[in-house]
């Protein structure tokens, strides 16, 4: 072992006397520290590599010692604690460390004295522990200057040294003060003290050096500041309960180190530190010094992805700070996270808690919070959730990201009786490992006293005006609880209907739209996100043509809703007429009873019924037009104001497994919920995903995990609907007697780039399928499951479940009625279905409908994946939300350049420049150019051909934006008569890309030969031209509006 002559070497106690080095001490403490932590007994012998690895650190330990007193520093007890914790932490041994600190921390609180409670007060008004050991280092400083010791201070000298201390410490503890003593009075007693002892020389050098440093600080003489040792540059920062404290550019220094440990070698802390405290100035408020630290890391996230997890370090840290009143790097975080989250469910009911959560074991729950996932989120992650999700109460957050999971968790578990701490367990481990993530209704309310969970509502307006105006109050309660909305208006008549009672004539449909567009605006999701709404109205309406210019910029605003969305609910016989350019007929609802009941060839039928009425007379009432002209209006419409939606009436309504119960009039507010309502239901929607990109491993899919996964989250969703809050009883009704779930999924584009497959492929295809029969078998046979454990579902007699058929089954179903040219559907199948079909005949459903692919918008971002299926946007955008503006950049790319040594700089300004695409960077190889495709450049079909196998396995829809890279009206025709006839059931948003963009500002214009935008306004990836194969479906003529 290292061995030093102890007698030369001092160290300063705690009570500030002086006292000799001893490095068998050392030893002695790690040696305890181990047998703590590895619960060795005081008795047996250590193991010997232990024993050598305490020596090694032992060593270490006084090496670093000595080398500070051999250079004239006053080495304290703390300061070698603090040392022996760094060698643990370097040497990896983070488990002794931990122990470490925390025995030091209970030491400290239990060793206490007669001035532990005393505080000083600095000249700036900020306040300091009072720390003898500061006085002896003052005092052998200027013993050491007055009598110009070199080398070891002589015992002697300490010997007095100490005597002083002691004196000073008592004379402090005799002065008639509460809890703070100013700083200059210590000074001054010091001085009295040095003469009393006829140390004169010694207090006149201590003198003058005061009045130097006061003479100094009067100037504020930067250099005579340096010469005298002053404090670095610092700043003041107000705390919110009015206090203040010094803030020097090492404390930023030390906050990134910490924040930048994990990805070292990929960022930088000192660069941060900079760039942060350029920011500061004097009196600024603490929060603004963590929005600096964040804004500094964000600055950095397009050069470098990792700098988005250091933001989120530096906020969870902020979150931290807020919500438990520790650091990121307090020892103690983990014990007072988990007394923090006992205490705040015991206070629940103060904070909207349900009091059920108080009845959970608390003890056994707090042990698995795990700390340590929040390593997970990237910034935009952790962001939402401080924004919009964590619990409030007074403008304080109460809850960190692992305590949100867990009251999630145990709000989903409620009803597990005897085992809801397991499930409740089970169920966090789930969602903070980001396998599973419910909708956002279920995070904002799990848990609390009003647990409204569910995510979509679907209803149909009667046509009578009580009704009209319940269902708008309904639109109002149900977005109140976050619960997004779809409204099937098709029966409302038609303006220049005649209304009964008063002989008069309506206005038709549009103006009740209006209000219900009105209404939510007022009404927000509780504050935290807009109210949604979709209104549906089939295109044999007479008001069609009017409800298609909804969204238009012009026009008489009174008939114009901007806040509402639109959505074509079309039946099949509307297409087979446009492939022969028949006619098509509007009629008012109230002159075609039943139409809207009807669907397939029962709707054909009653249409041609009706038609024939139109032309003897019967009907007076109609309007009829060419399929082509209405067709092209609402691909005008579309690709001008995105809106009216294409969704399909008859496919929705054949391959539904509830066609024996009633008919479903439109979707949601994003079109993948397909459910029968009426006017005594309104339809129910509980929605989560799962997350691919959890489920890959040495670039396969991890079938028994996803299956795992797959047989909780049902559980979760199913556990939904009966703890749910309903705000109406038409909601409660259709939710206990159907108990649809919409099982989807994310990070689909993600999967891609790990198995390094291109969206535009049949290998994409392929998988697509694949991972779609996976979940589709799985999720169906853990709801059959859980039908033997808790019973079917209220309507389960009679459905297409109970009839044998299986959403793949359906797809013969509509080829009976459209005919097998009209469904271009892949039906081959690769598991043995078998096993599934015996356990529903002999177990039933739980549920009525188990899958939708929603758009996972928000929680995606939470977990930091792509949303849903979506390819991706751009390689590099700004994503804008209620959290702020976020920039996005692809990491898979940026980590394969980096393997081709490709990223840099320059890199980064080609792709600012051809607005995130690829194509037209020459350095970049094709391989990898066809792999990174964005969303505008991969062919719709490849889009609609991967929908189309996801949707054959899907019992409710997808909700699916296409992308048009030009404005070329036949494309956009054959898109939509490509996805109707490979089978989906609706389409979302249409995607398309503005025609200029903003001028360059970011890039330097002489080396790019930048042209100014009064000589050019076009951006430049317009000049990419991407080779497509042309699908030749639509016969539309050369002047469609839609190309101009």
């Amino acid at each position: 072992m290292f061995e030093v002559e102890e007698k030369h070497y001092t160290i300063v106690k705690r009570n500030g006397m002086f006292v000799p080095f001893n490095q068998d001490r050392i030893f002695q403490a790690l040696e305890a520290a181990f047998r703590d932590t590895r619960n060795l007994e005081n008795s047996s012998p250590l193991p010997k590599d232990l024993e050598e690895s305490i020596e090694q650190i032992t060593h270490k330990v006084v090496k670093e010692v000595l080398n500070k007193i051999s250079e004239g520093q006053v080495v304290t007890v703390e300061r070698i604690q603090d040392i022996v914790e760094s060698q643990l932490y370097i040497s990896g041994l983070q488990d002794v460390a931990r122990d470490y600190i925390i025995y030091r921390d209970e030491r400290k609180a239990k060793r206490g004295s007669s001035w532990s409670g005393i505080s000083i007060i600095r000249r700036d008004g900020s306040s300091a522990k009072f720390n003898p050991m500061k006085i002896s280092a003052a005092l052998e400083k200027a013993f050491r200057a007055t009598y110009q010791i070199i080398g070891m201070t002589p015992s002697a000298t300490l010997s007095e040294i100490n005597d002083l201390t002691f004196r000073i410490v008592e004379d402090i503890l005799s002065l008639d003060i509460e809890q703070s003593v100013n700083l200059e009075v210590v000074q001054d007693i010091v001085e009295k003290q040095l003469m009393v002892a006829g140390y004169y020389d010694v207090a006149k050098n201590y003198i003058l050096y005061r009045e130097a440093r006061a003479r100094a600080r009067a100037h504020k003489d930067q250099n005579e500041q340096e010469n005298l040792l002053l404090e670095e540059e610092a700043y003041v920062v107000q705390k919110d309960n009015g206090t203040t404290y010094i803030l020097r550019k090492s404390d930023l220094e030390k906050r990134f180190y910490w924040a930048c440990k994990r990805f070292s070698k990929t960022t930088d802390s000192q660069l941060l530190a900079d760039m942060a405290f350029t920011n500061l100035y004097s009196g600024i408020k603490e929060e603004e010094v963590t929005t600096a630290c964040i804004m500094a890391a964000r600055a950095n996230i397009e050069r470098e992805p990792d700098y988005a997890f250091i933001a989120a370090e530096l906020l969870t840290s902020a979150l931290y700070q807020e919500t438990l009143g520790c650091n990121v790097d307090d020892p103690n975080l983990a014990e007072v996270h988990k007394k923090h989250f006992k205490e705040y469910i015991l206070n629940g009911e103060k904070y909207r808690l349900n009091p059920q959560l108080k009845d959970y074991d608390l003890d056994a729950l707090s042990e698995v919070l795990d700390l340590s996932r929040d390593q997970r989120f990237s910034y935009m992650g952790v962001q939402n959730l401080y924004d919009r999700y964590f619990n409030l109460y007074e403008g304080r957050r109460l809850e960190t990201a692992q305590i949100f999971w867990m009251r999630v968790s145990m709000g989903l578990a409620l009803n597990e009786g005897a085992q809801k701490n397991f499930w409740a367990i089970t169920f966090y481990n789930l969602l903070s490992t980001f396998r599973y993530t419910p909708a956002t209704p279920t995070l904002f309310n799990s848990g609390m006293c009003h647990s409204q969970l569910s995510s979509c509502y679907l209803s149909t307006v009667k046509d009578d005006l009580s009704h009209i105006y319940k269902v708008i109050s309904d639109n109002a309660l149900l977005s109140k609880w976050a619960g997004g909305i779809g409204n099937d208006w098709t029966n409302v008549r038609a303006t220049g209907a005649v209304i009964k009672g008063t002989n008069g004539k309506s206005q038709g449909v549009i103006p009740f739209i209006k209000v219900a567009n009105d209404t939510a605006i007022a009404v927000n999701q509780g504050g935290k996100r807009k109210g949604a709404t979709c209104v549906y109205l089939e295109n044999w309406h007479l008001d069609y043509e009017d409800f298609l210019e909804l969204r238009k910029n012009t026009g008489d605003e009174r008939r114009r809703t901007h806040d509402i969305n639109t959505a074509s609910w079309i039946p099949d016989l509307f297409f087979k007429r446009l492939e022969k350019k028949a006619m098509w007929t509007l009629f008012s609802p109230d002159d075609v009873p039943g139409l809207h009941e009807a669907y397939g060839l029962e709707f054909e039928k009653l249409y041609e019924e009706y038609e024939r009425k139109a032309e003897s007379g019967e009907i007076r009432l109609y309007k009829q037009i060419e399929c082509e002209v209405l067709w092209r209006k609402m691909l005008s419409m579309l690709y001008e104001t995105g809106h009216p939606w294409i969704t399909f009436k008859d496919p929705s309504n054949i391959r539904s497994n509830q066609d024996h119960v009633g008919i479903v009039h439109c979707s949601n507010l994003c079109t993948e919920i397909l459910l029968n309502c009426s006017e005594s239901e309104t339809a129910v929607c509980n929605l989560g995903s799962i997350n691919l990109v959890e489920h890959i491993d040495n670039g396969q899919l991890d079938e028994e995990k996803l299956h795992e996964t797959i047989s909780i989250a049902i559980r979760i969703l199913d556990n939904v609907i009966d703890l749910n809050f309903y705000p109406t009883s038409e909601a409660k009704q259709a939710n206990l007697t159907h108990r649809a779930l919409g099982l989807g999924i994310m990070g689909f584009q993600d999967v891609l780039y790990e198995l390094n497959i291109s969206y535009a492929s049949q290998e994409a295809v392929e998988f697509s399928d694949e991972c779609s029969e996976i979940i589709a078998y799985y999720a169906i046979l853990s709801s059959s499951l859980l039908a033997k454990e808790r019973g079917t579902y209220a309507s389960y007699l009679g459905s297409k479940w109970d009839r044998g058929y299986l959403p793949l089954d359906t797809i013969e179903l509509l080829k009976e009625t459209r005919g097998d040219h009209n469904v271009l559907v892949d039906t081959s199948s690769k598991k043995d279905w078998s096993i599934v079909r015996e356990t529903i005949q002999k177990y039933g459903m739980r549920n009525s409908q188990v899958m939708a692919i929603a758009p996972t918008a928000t929680i995606s971002n939470i977990i930091g994946v792509t949303q849903s299926i979506e390819p991706t946007y751009k390689h590099l955008f700004v994503k804008s939300n209620l959290s702020g503006e976020f920039t996005i950049p692809n990491t898979y790319l940026i980590k394969k350049l980096k393997d081709l040594g490709l990223w840099d700089a320059e890199m980064l300004d080609d792709l600012k420049y051809f607005d995130g695409s690829l194509l037209e960077i020459e350095r970049i190889p094709n391989h990898l150019k066809k792999i990174f495709l964005t969303a505008f450049e991969i062919e719709p079909e490849w889009i609609i051909e991967c929908a189309s196998r996801r949707q054959k396995w899907i019992d409710m829809g997808i909700s699916l934006n296409l992308y048009l890279a030009e404005p070329d009206g036949k494309k956009l025709s054959s898109m939509y008569l490509m996805a109707w006839k490979k089978g989906l059931k609706t389409t979302y948003y249409l995607r398309s890309q503005a025609a200029t963009s903003v001028e360059k500002s970011f890039i330097d214009i002489n080396k790019r030969g930048i042209q100014p935008r009064w000589m050019k306004n076009k951006s430049a990836s317009t000049s990419i031209v991407v080779e497509r194969t042309t699908t030749p479906v639509c016969s539309m003529e050369e002047g469609c509006e839609s190309c101009q």
